[in-house]
């Protein structure tokens, strides 16, 4: 099923896969990074401060929840460890994925755990943070964990904000679609939005007034691989492995796991918390620094095997780390894994008794994907 261009902020339909593939700018990728300003809406420095901390956080959950055939030393940790490992198995038998990220949290319970006596934080952002949502989509031919390049029919990426979709990516066959709510973007950003006027003329004008008004871009996806190798972005030579590919081979794969399951193994507990209204959980708590320095530890050897722009945090990222303990909880329902959640206000030096859930929620993938 492709998007209309009709009402597209508020269609999730795709253009016809027939329409014209040059609905785009040389035929790359379309990125627009808006600059905040502070003092009118924009990202203040507090601000970015919880972003990275939530970044981080983020980076931390995602460690527990490769959690899976961690090999842990009681046989409490392993059987709970077992349950979330078979959970995570049952979302690989699938043939279609949703992922979801995002806060669970009020406004007001948001700015207080932000609160400060200088600058406190506005109550647009707090809105902004606790109403945004990342989620992610897949569709296969085959279960997912069988799945190659090849057997992957649809994907999508969607950001939304407080007055609904921001921004989404889709891929369907040879075909990436485009979008974006500049009017929702700006107003979030705090900063105008371009006019019809100030966009340059041509072909590369055209494109971008289709942005702006929210329409579906269209591109072949090829055109974005020619496209980076054109402006050198996948790498010249051939002795670059690092940027020689945009994905990780198998080989690469299991070599990472291995390293996250190491610092897994060394430095996680886990716990069964059992079943509360007929959804298990299991209850993974570790020291937040001392986890991710050891993944990134482990991981560091590898940077080579990695695709371009695949950073690590330096060490003076993990020192700013919580040193803390957190717990992870794991729900699982009907065999599979359904959300991990982690309330990221324990990392706090003072929480002052605020709630902040960070979680990504496992789904089916809509059928329009």
């Amino acid at each position: 099923m492709t998007p209309s261009n009709d009402n597209a902020h508020a269609s999730d339909r795709t253009p016809d896969a027939n329409s014209s593939p040059r609905n785009h700018v040389g035929g790359s990728r379309v990125t627009w990074i808006p600059r905040l300003h502070p003092g009118r809406g924009g990202t203040r420095e507090p601000d970015i401060n919880v972003i990275r901390t939530t970044t981080l956080t983020a980076a931390g959950c995602a460690a527990l929840l490769l959690a899976t055939t961690a090999a842990c030393g009681t046989v409490e940790n392993l059987t709970a460890a077992q349950k979330i490992d078979r959970a995570a198995d049952k979302l690989g038998e699938r043939t279609s994925l949703s992922l979801e990220l995002g806060l669970d949290a009020t406004p007001a319970a948001l700015t207080k755990l932000a609160q400060s006596d200088e600058e406190p934080l506005p109550p647009q952002m707090a809105k902004a943070f606790t109403q945004s949502r990342i989620s992610f989509s897949v569709r296969s031919k085959k279960p997912l964990a069988d799945s190659g390049e090849k057997d992957i029919v649809g994907a999508g990426l969607k950001v939304t904000g407080p007055d609904g979709m921001l921004a989404e990516y889709r891929l369907v066959g040879d075909f990436t679609y485009y979008r974006m709510n500049l009017d929702s973007f700006s107003k979030l950003a705090g900063f105008p939005a371009p006019t019809a006027d100030e966009l340059p003329k041509g072909e590369e004008g055209e494109a971008l007034r289709n942005v702006v008004e929210g329409k579906w871009v269209k591109f072949k996806t090829d055109d974005l691989t020619e496209g980076l190798k054109e402006s050198g972005a996948a790498g010249s030579g051939k002795g670059d492995k690092k940027a020689s590919s945009d994905s990780v081979d198998s080989a690469t794969q299991k070599k990472i796991m291995k390293a996250v399951r190491g610092a897994l193994t060394r430095n996680v507990t886990f716990t069964d918390k059992g079943t509360k209204d007929g959804t298990d959980h299991v209850t993974a708590k570790a020291s937040f620094r001392a986890l991710l320095t050891d993944v990134f530890d482990r991981l560091r050897p590898l940077a080579d095997e990695l695709p371009e722009g695949a950073e690590f945090p330096t060490a003076k990222d993990l020192k700013d780390a919580p040193n803390k303990k957190v717990a992870v909880d794991f729900a699982i329902k009907d065999g599979a894994l359904t959300r991990v959640s982690l309330d990221v206000a324990t990392l706090a030096d003072d929480a002052r008794g605020a709630k902040v859930p960070l979680y990504m929620k496992f789904g089916e993938a809509a059928s329009s994907v």
